[in-house]
């Protein structure tokens, strides 16, 4: 994992650093996340300026479709997936904003005519062209296409070598990667890196020439969410300009079901501001349910026990989980091992030493060996003791309540 810090040019770039294509800026202050993965969209994820463009399409275009530059426009447009005759319809549609974190990516050097893919971390501050779903494509100030980081985002290894020293303020506990948002975007609500009180509606696919500001000072109620999936729950946030936030090591899944906000509904927040999502994540049947039925019996146990571990999910489990657990545990556990096992040998021995003698105290030795710890080794023994006192056997009723002797002793 290499680092790339602001201003810093590239060993390898597509194009030269001092073309003009982009200008990062400087001493951006990368921000905190509540959750390595976050998507597109998430209002404040990225940041814009004053500055008319942080990056200049129309050049980077007629660079990518000059025929001299033809063996790195294609090695340009595989990287990204498409064709040479896509490039400028593609770069239409991209939007250039700044980073506002330390953002993983799929970075890209020029090398012997194809683009050579690496991970890399890039610092806050960078200037990159977005895709529709808000997803990094492109670093501006040399053109290197960006694809997503599909590695582990809490298990990174950062290099800073070749003029990237590590910067003031990295925390790797605080770096991001981007995933595409659920649907294409129409603006990207960004926050000024220099004025974090002013944002940037941009509208998708222009430099900023169409921006329109708003006050992130503007605060917004935090929305009951208890119930909604946790894909729900992100995009109702996402509409009311709050970004979500969780706790996990990795980002839920969209069928997640939300137990609980942090803060709760009714607080009032500002935009880009954190709402922590508590999500159940067997709250789906067949999910984290699987492991809880066997004790319980009754099929209807599956809802309460379908979010193990979540405060909603208790709500509705102490009615039918525990209740009907803590009894069946034990009697199902001892009832066929050691009781079953004893009875069948005391069975056999009894007939053969009904003639012997019939005093009644004899019952009470062969109750002994129905104790658990000794019916392991109880089948050789019982054998041999059986025939002088097993006196029981005389009448033969008394043989057949032998088995349920046993069984009268488990249930206590």
């Amino acid at each position: 994992m290499k680092a790339v810090a602001a201003g810093v040019p590239s060993l390898a770039p597509f194009f030269d650093e001092r073309s003009g294509l982009g200008e990062d800026a400087q001493d951006v202050k990368a921000q905190p996340v509540r959750g390595s993965l976050q998507q597109g969209d998430t209002p404040g994820l990225y940041g814009g300026s004053k500055q008319p463009t942080v990056c200049d399409v129309d050049k980077l275009k007629a660079f990518l479709t000059d025929p001299r530059n033809d063996q790195k426009a294609q090695a340009w447009a595989r990287a990204l997936g498409i064709t040479t005759g896509e490039i400028p319809e593609y770069l239409d549609r991209l939007t250039p904003v700044l980073l506002r974190h330390d953002t993983l990516v799929k970075n890209h050097d020029y090398k012997k005519g194809k683009a050579v893919p690496y991970d890399s971390l890039l610092q806050a501050g960078i200037a990159i062209l977005v895709d529709q779903q808000g997803q990094p494509a492109a670093k501006c100030s040399c053109g290197n296409p960006l694809r997503p980081f599909t590695g582990d985002t809490n298990r990174i290894s950062v290099k800073f070598e070749d003029g990237n020293k590590e910067w003031k303020g990295y925390d790797r506990s605080s770096v991001v990667a981007v995933r595409p948002a659920a649907r294409p975007l129409e603006k990207i609500a960004l926050v000024d890196v220099d004025d974090p009180d002013r944002g940037i509606n941009r509208p998708v696919g222009t430099g900023g020439a169409k921006d329109d500001t708003f006050d992130t000072r503007k605060t917004e109620a935090v929305p009951s969410l208890a119930g909604k999936t946790f894909g729900e729950a992100r995009q109702v946030l996402a509409d009311k300009g709050l970004a979500t936030g969780y706790d996990t090591g990795s980002m839920p899944t969209d069928g997640a079901r939300v137990t609980a906000t942090d803060p709760p509904a009714g607080t009032e927040l500002r935009f880009g501001q954190y709402v922590m999502l508590s999500v159940a994540e067997g709250s789906s049947p067949g999910g984290g349910s699987t492991t809880s039925p066997p004790p319980s019996t009754p099929g209807t146990s599956a809802p309460g026990t379908s979010a193990p571990g979540s405060s909603g999910s208790t709500s509705k489990s102490p009615s039918t989980g525990p209740s009907t657990s803590a009894p069946s545990g034990p009697s199902t556990s001892m009832s066929p091992s050691a009781p079953v096992t004893s009875s069948p040998p005391a069975v056999t021995s009894s007939p053969p030493p009904t003639t012997t003698s019939a005093p009644p105290p004899s019952p009470p030795p062969p109750e002994t060996t129905s104790a658990p710890p000794v019916t392991t080794s109880a089948p050789p023994p019982v054998t041999t003791v059986a025939p002088p006192p097993e006196s029981t056997g005389a009448p033969p009723p008394v043989s057949e309540s032998a088995p349920t002797e046993p069984t009268a002793s488990v249930a206590t």
